[in-house]
């Protein structure tokens, strides 16, 4: 197998794009493909402040590599969730320390929720009966990487979703014809609300392998294990069987993700405005839907 650019031994072979690349052209493959995207979707300007939620794992610290080496003003943030299963969250708040030292000391703040609010998101779940831990802890990164972006003013909130991630959650809001999750899925949600900042998915073009391929290349160090909480996540499941399409025809996730997104775009979906936040809570002062107290606030009243 030869690069299609110099001849020399591929390291990667992408059939879906009828492309096999050795490592030099495929480590500035990537950030070319991640550089289109944002173009693409006008995730955000060059000049604009970028705030990049980092879990110190492949995706999310391949995309902080990709926006350094493309020379965005940067900053990570890392929510440790106190997961202590075999020290699951110290172990990836250590990787996105090491990448910060091994990149120039770049900026990063650690939010500990355990310190910060008194419980971990597992003690949360526990002590709230019929809540997953999945949407406890979604529901607490969401409140604090929207407070994080505020505070710091960045523009944008970058994750590192991947094809994928896209695909699979694409594939289960349809079966489920989940229609508010069909309308707000995209690579970009817009700001809302001049302190909830737009929330941005640069790696959304990228196959998992990809991204993989990259961190391995580039010699990025990350947490190979995935979160405890997730082995048994619907999304497992519903990629193991995009995987088994995507063997038998190349290209079919990327087929399926951006038609949706043309789909999208040519009014399929019935679109409304979405209705104005109005609202500040009263306790942490960010905006909300609730009168009174907002979802993030009312979550820790209620824990004993």
């Amino acid at each position: 197998m030869r690069c299609a650019k110099c001849g020399a031994t591929a390291v990667i072979g992408m059939r879906q794009h009828r492309l096999n690349l050795c490592a030099e052209h495929f480590v500035a493959w990537v950030p070319d493909m991640v550089a289109r995207t944002i173009d693409k979707y006008a995730m955000f300007a060059p000049n604009e402040r970028i705030l990049v939620a980092v879990s110190g794992g492949k995706d999310s610290l391949a995309l902080w590599d990709i926006l350094i080496r493309q020379g965005y003003e940067t900053e990570g943030v890392y929510i440790n969730l106190g997961i202590d299963h075999e020290g699951y969250s110290d172990a990836s708040e250590d990787k996105v320390r090491a990448f910060a030292e091994e990149h120039g000391s770049v900026p990063f703040r650690v939010v500990n929720v355990g310190e910060v609010y008194g419980k971990t998101v597992p003690d949360l779940a526990h002590t709230r009966r019929g809540k997953r831990v999945c949407s406890v802890c979604g529901l607490v990164k969401r409140h604090i990487m929207n407070r994080v972006a505020s505070e710091g003013g960045y523009a944008a909130i970058a994750t590192g979703h991947n094809l994928d991630d896209e695909a699979a959650t694409l594939l289960g809001n349809t079966l489920h014809w989940q229609s508010a999750y069909l309308l707000r899925q995209a690579p970009v949600l817009p700001e809302t609300h001049p302190r909830l900042a737009r929330k941005v998915k640069p790696l959304c073009h990228l196959y998992e392998r990809e991204t993989a391929a990259y961190a391995l290349l580039r010699g990025i160090d990350y947490v190979e294990e995935e979160c405890p909480y997730a082995v048994k996540a619907k999304s497992i499941v519903y990629k193991g069987l995009l995987n088994q399409l995507e063997h038998r025809s190349p290209g079919t996730k990327l087929q399926f993700y951006l038609e949706y997104l043309h789909a999208r775009e040519d009014g399929l979906f019935r679109q409304e405005e979405p209705a104005p936040i109005e609202n500040t809570c009263p306790q942490c002062g960010q905006p909300t839907m609730a009168t009174g107290l907002c979802a993030f606030c009312r979550l820790w009243e209620k824990t004993p």
